[in-house]
């Protein structure tokens, strides 16, 4: 289950008054925490024994976790330079940005761009101060982090405003966050709201959890992910994460397995439980 990371901070949803996340979610070395479990299927340090417990628990159920991870890695970094190198985008918004590994957004993209600008957002308090002190911008561009809520997307755009410049082109990420999101919270309203957000043009990115592939492994995995983790995942379908995109333009190849979209040559694709897609607002020229 790929867990980029969407706890820390109780805050208010919109409109409703409930927090956020439950008090068990706050930092705790001794409750397994999603950017720390997702480091773990990447091969990094930054866990307790909680943390990796969870993630062993997972792999367990259904090993290919461990290449999803490393999928949805390479994704982004294909992602990036897709949009950086093909399309122009020089600004990136990256929700759910987890713990700094080797080829973050700002790398990607500014290794293209030396002036693309970047906004990292998360509200885990030990994701962003990881970030601040690791991802380090060219001094051409620009690296900025908001501390903010995925399910209220107006409040991370007010924030990301005060380094991008939203009446032009910019990216949206959405890499292994939006499986965090509960039906209840309306997940393809909350991709809308931050597409309507953006200047036409822009990108929208998204990979997604499924159990499509192994539907009674992957809901093993859900539920041993779910029961020590306090950020519950909910997979979903080919034509679920599909909708997530109603109202833009699909790239080609559309929504496809993540290591299907735009592989780099020689690229073997190892099974991984993810789809991934990326869409334009406005019109659309391939």
């Amino acid at each position: 289950m790929i867990a980029a990371t969407t706890a820390a901070h109780p805050r208010p949803l919109a409109g409703d008054g409930r927090d956020a996340f439950p008090a068990s979610s706050r930092f705790d070395p001794h409750v397994a925490n999603p950017a720390r479990v997702y480091n773990q299927w990447l091969g990094g340090k930054d866990g307790y024994r909680t943390d990796r417990e969870a993630a062993e628990q997972v792999a367990l159920c259904r090993p290919q976790v461990v290449a999803g991870a490393l999928a949805n890695r390479a994704f982004l970094a294909r992602v990036v330079r897709y949009l950086a190198a093909r399309r122009g985008i020089r600004q990136f918004l990256d929700i759910g940005t987890g713990l700094p590994a080797p080829g973050s957004t700002h790398e990607v993209a500014q290794a293209v761009a030396p002036q693309a600008r970047v906004v990292y957002v998360d509200n885990d308090s030990q994701v962003l101060s990881h970030a601040r002190a690791l991802l380090t911008s060219a001094p051409e561009g620009a690296c900025a982090y908001v501390d903010a809520d995925v399910r209220i997307p107006g409040d991370i755009l007010d924030q990301a405003a005060q380094t991008l410049d939203f009446t032009r082109p910019a990216a949206v990420l959405l890499l292994a966050i939006v499986h965090f999101i509960s039906d209840a919270d309306d997940p393809p309203g909350i991709v809308a709201r931050l597409a309507a957000g953006l200047a036409p043009g822009s990108f929208v990115a998204v990979s997604h959890l499924t159990a499509d592939l192994a539907p009674e492994q992957v809901a093993s995995g859900v539920a041993a992910y779910n029961a020590r983790v306090p950020a519950e995942v909910t997979a979903r379908s080919h034509a679920e994460v599909t909708a997530l995109f109603d109202g833009l333009s699909l790239a080609a190849p559309a929504v496809v397995p993540v290591g299907e979209w735009r592989p780099d040559a020689g690229w073997s694709a190892q099974p991984a439980d993810l789809y991934a897609g990326v869409a334009v607002t406005g019109r659309w020229s391939r």
